[in-house]
C-alpha cells in the first residue's frame, strides 16, 4: 500500500486532534479548528467504542504522527518488545529517534514529511556520510549536518531562521549556522512531545 497523499487536516480530524502534518500551515491556516468533527457524512452519529477501537486508534495516531507505514510500525514494536523494559515506551524512543524524525526536531524542516523527502534526497549526513534511510536510528554521539552543497540553496537559507525560533528537546544540541545537530543521549519519555496511550499500542499488537 503506498503512502497517504491526500489532505491531511482529514486525518487530524479523525483521530480527533492536531498531529503537526503541514508544519507551518497547521498554526496559520488550520482547518481543524475550525471543523474538528470526523470525516465523513454519519459523523454525528453516537455509538459505543470497544476495547479494539481504541487500541486501533491509538496505534493509527502514533503511526500517522511519525508517517510510517504499518509494516514499518509493526517492526518497530517487534523490536522493542525483545528489549528489557517497558515496551511502550521503548516502542516511542524507537520512533523519536528514526532520523526523518531527528531532522525535524532539529528545526531544519517544518513537518516529518518534509524531513523524510530531505533525508531520502541525501541532503542530510551522519556523521559525515549522506545517509537516504528515513527510517535510520540516530545514536547518542551522532553527528548530524545538511550537506555542503545543499546549504546554498535558498530552502536551507530560510530554513536556518525558522530553525532558530524552534524549541528543541534536551537531548539534541543544534547549531542553525552551522547546520549542524548532536545527539547527545537518547530521548527520554518525558523528552517526546508525542501525546499518545502507549499502552493501548502494546495491547493492540498483543492481541
Amino acid at each position: 500500500m503506498a503512502r497517504y497523499t491526500g489532505p491531511v487536516c482529514r486525518i487530524c480530524r479523525r483521530e480527533g486532534m492536531k498531529l503537526f502534518l503541514k508544519g507551518e500551515k497547521c498554526f496559520t491556516k488550520c482547518t481543524f479548528e475550525k471543523r474538528s468533527s470526523p470525516p465523513g457524512m454519519h459523523q454525528q452519529r453516537r455509538r459505543k467504542v470497544s476495547d479494539f477501537a481504541l487500541q486501533l486508534r491509538e496505534k493509527q495516531k502514533a503511526r500517522r504522527m511519525y508517517g510510517v507505514l504499518e509494516r514499518q510500525m509493526k517492526n518497530t514494536f517487534d523490536r522493542a518488545a525483545e528489549v528489557t523494559g517497558a515496551t511502550g515506551e521503548t516502542l516511542l524512543i524507537n520512533l523519536e529517534r528514526r532520523l526523518d524524525n531527528t531532522v525535524y526536531r532539529s528545526g531544519f524542516a517544518k513537518s516529518r514529511s518534509q524531513a523524510r523527502q530531505l533525508v531520502s534526497h541525501g541532503h542530510i549526513t551522519v556523521n559525515g556520510h549522506v545517509t537516504k534511510t528515513p527510517s535510520y536510528s540516530v545514536k547518542a554521539g551522532d553527528h548530524l549536518a545538511v550537506r555542503e552543497s545543499s546549504r546554498s540553496s535558498n530552502y536551507f537559507k530560510e530554513m536556518t531562521a525558522w530553525a532558530k525560533t524552534q524549541t528543541r528537546p534536551g537531548w539534541l544540541e543544534v547549531d542553525p549556522d552551522a547546520y549542524t545537530a548532536q545527539v547527545l543521549a537518547l530521548p527520554s519519555r518525558e523528552q517526546i512531545e508525542a501525546q499518545v496511550n502507549t499502552q493501548l499500542i502494546v495491547e493492540h499488537y498483543s492481541r
